[in-house]
């Protein structure tokens, strides 16, 4: 007993806080990413994470004579998911291609509003296409999930699957960005792109693969949150994506570890805290972010920048 909870009960909440803290840290590696090398907020970044749950709906329908027993085989399961991040991903390069890229000298409120645009256009174009309509859909069941008891506390294949996912999900974006020739670029673009474009770099190209990666990652935050909590509608992105911009604010926007530990922090405080009060959940994370903001402005990873006029 700790404070007159049972240890299971606390170990049960802490597996839901990871569990909903790494949709958040796969959403807000989007969020810092686009930030921290274009310099701008795409508030649209959250309705990819619904194109790619909705996306999976779909593309698991066309599949669905693969089905064994009510689940999909191993293979067809990740050709389902590389499916819905490569076009997620496609949907969010043409989006920064037709929407943000000729306003890309502009002020940057002009981007922000357009951003908000583009993300009410993405909630409210699905819901007038008749085959997908305004009403929740059940999502599939992509793989059967084993239950594990572990000190009174059931942990589920899928939730092992959703936080080891999001940790190798950094790891592998922090390599990426820090050990390759491509993460050269991209760091050289958030520094000065005009410097970047005459050594040589195609900014265009790096701000693409920049928009196609968060793009992805959001279809995988999107099918890990459908997985977990089996409905998928054409507002599910909108306050999954704004919790997850808090955190990448909380952890400090435009550092990828701060991305990851914001979502956790998140996540882990929202479970807490709706366990005490139902009504209390969303709330936090806004408290908690103005918490930090007071004594660490950046965030708790960030990094404050002067800017030189």
């Amino acid at each position: 007993m700790i404070g007159g909870v049972p240890v299971a009960t606390i170990l049960q909440y802490l597996v839901y806080g990871l569990q909903l803290g790494s949709v958040y840290a796969l959403l807000a590696l989007g969020y810092t990413m686009v930030y921290g090398i274009v310099g701008m907020i795409n508030f649209a970044h959250g309705d990819f994470l619904m194109i790619g749950a909705l996306g999976t709906y779909f593309i698991a329908q066309l599949f669905s004579s693969y089905q064994i027993d009510g689940t999909f085989p191993m293979l067809i399961v990740g050709i389902i998911i590389l499916i819905a991040m490569l076009g997620t991903g496609g949907i969010a390069v043409a989006t920064e291609a037709i929407a943000y890229r000729p306003l890309r000298n502009k002020p940057r409120m002009i981007a922000l509003i357009t951003a908000v645009g583009v993300s009410m256009f993405l909630e409210n174009f699905p819901r007038a296409l008749p085959f997908i309509g305004p009403n929740p859909r059940s999502f599939p069941t992509l793989f059967t999930p084993k239950t594990f008891n572990v000190l009174g506390a059931s942990i589920t294949s899928t939730q092992i699957i959703m936080i080891i996912l999001a940790a190798v999900t950094m790891m592998a974006l922090y390599f990426m960005v820090n050990g390759t020739k491509i993460g050269g670029q991209m760091r050289a673009v958030s520094m000065d792109k005009d410097a970047a474009s005459l050594m040589g770099i195609n900014v265009n190209r790096v701000i693409s693969i920049t928009f196609f990666v968060g793009g992805a990652l959001a279809a995988v935050s999107g099918i890990c949150y459908a997985s977990a909590y089996p409905q998928v509608d054409v507002y599910m992105g909108s306050w999954l994506g704004n919790m997850s911009f808090v955190a990448a604010v909380l952890g400090g926007i435009g550092d990828i570890r701060g991305a990851m530990l914001g979502g956790f922090i998140l996540g882990i405080a929202q479970i807490f805290a709706t366990a005490l009060n139902s009504t209390f959940g969303y709330a936090v994370g806004f408290i908690i972010l103005i918490v930090i903001l007071l004594v660490k402005p950046a965030g708790i990873m960030g990094k404050l920048v002067i800017e030189k006029v």
